[in-house]
């Protein structure tokens, strides 16, 4: 009975340190076409998200994308010809909101690109119809809106907080209402493969200058997968170093702000189910000065030890 006993103690441990070690195997990889805001318009807001051993990917906002893969390829990430990544690696766009900085690449690539979906809320999508993609500032490459419809693109709107499966991918998206100068709205993804999860969000203030709830009602929402570790990262902006005052935000974060709203989340999760959550930092402004001085005073500021992470354009990341 003792020998049983041991064995089935056994079992138990090494099930449980397996499933461990499995747990931490990376379930996403991550290439960043483009990643800062501002006036670079070759590195603007763009990430290819897939799971792991796939290449259907999923584009999260589109501000940089064709010089953006042709990083990528120098950099060995991909082995085809950036044509080959952009009609048939990328099966869609998730766009955050509809302002310039995230969509030009959307919208210079189109008429190379192939038939896919593009993701947004009803109000982002109304302004790409409206403004972009409306047969006069460009041709109306979509299925809906104005002008002439060439129907490359089929233009899905995303209902607020519904799980929506991503077309001719294994993932699922929610997208969740962010507020950007309020009352103009961003958008965060919270993106599914499986069991594991990845947060990407636009554009966003803080609750307390937006005079907002949004962060607030994302962080209820994500915290239970921080505790259980299916939150492989949060990709998150940090547009503006510490000096830049609250008036001059225009619904941006700085490190001071990010790491309140991470001190937000702590308080629904716990310190040490924050420690070492990957934490990716987007929308960096140049001038270079000013996107040295965000990463240093992010930081000095990161109590929570958490894994601060600077993508760079055209390199992979494993999450």
């Amino acid at each position: 009975m003792k020998n049983i006993l041991r064995l089935v103690l056994v079992f138990c441990v090494t099930t449980t340190f397996c499933w461990s070690q499995e747990s931490q195997k990376p379930a996403f990889q991550l290439v960043p076409l483009g990643v800062r805001g501002g006036i670079d318009e070759s590195n603007l807001s763009s990430y290819l998200l897939a799971p792991i051993n796939s290449s259907d990917f999923i584009c999260l906002d589109a501000g940089t994308v064709y010089a953006g893969i042709e990083k990528a390829i120098a950099n060995k990430v991909f082995d085809v010809p950036a044509f080959e990544v952009l009609q048939n690696y990328i099966k869609g766009y998730l766009i955050s909101h509809a302002h310039l900085d995230h969509v030009s690449g959307l919208i210079i690539t189109s008429p190379a690109d192939a038939s896919k979906t593009v993701y947004a809320t009803k109000d982002c999508m109304q302004m790409m119809q409206n403004h972009y993609f409306n047969g006069e500032t460009w041709a109306n490459f979509g299925d809906e809106g104005p002008g002439f419809q060439i129907k490359k693109y089929h233009f899905q709107t995303l209902p607020l907080q519904k799980e929506i499966e991503l077309t001719n991918t294994t993932m699922t998206v929610q997208a969740f209402k962010l507020s950007h100068v309020n009352p103009f709205e961003s958008t965060a993804f919270l993106v599914r493969n499986d069991q594991d999860y990845v947060l990407y969000l636009g554009d966003t203030g803080p609750d307390l200058v937006e005079k907002s709830s949004d962060l607030k009602e994302l962080w209820q929402a994500v915290a239970p997968l921080i505790k259980t570790k299916q939150l492989r990262a949060i990709c998150i902006e940090t547009s503006f170093p510490n000096e830049q005052s609250d008036q001059s935000l225009f619904g941006h974060l700085t490190p001071k702000w990010l790491m309140y709203e991470m001190n937000e989340l702590r308080k629904l999760t716990s310190k040490k189910d924050m420690k070492g959550l990957k934490l990716i930092i987007t929308h960096l402004k140049p001038p270079t000065e000013s996107m040295e001085k965000i990463k240093e005073q992010l930081k000095a500021e990161n109590v929570l030890e958490l894994d601060l992470i600077f993508p760079e354009q055209g390199k992979r990341m494993e999450l």
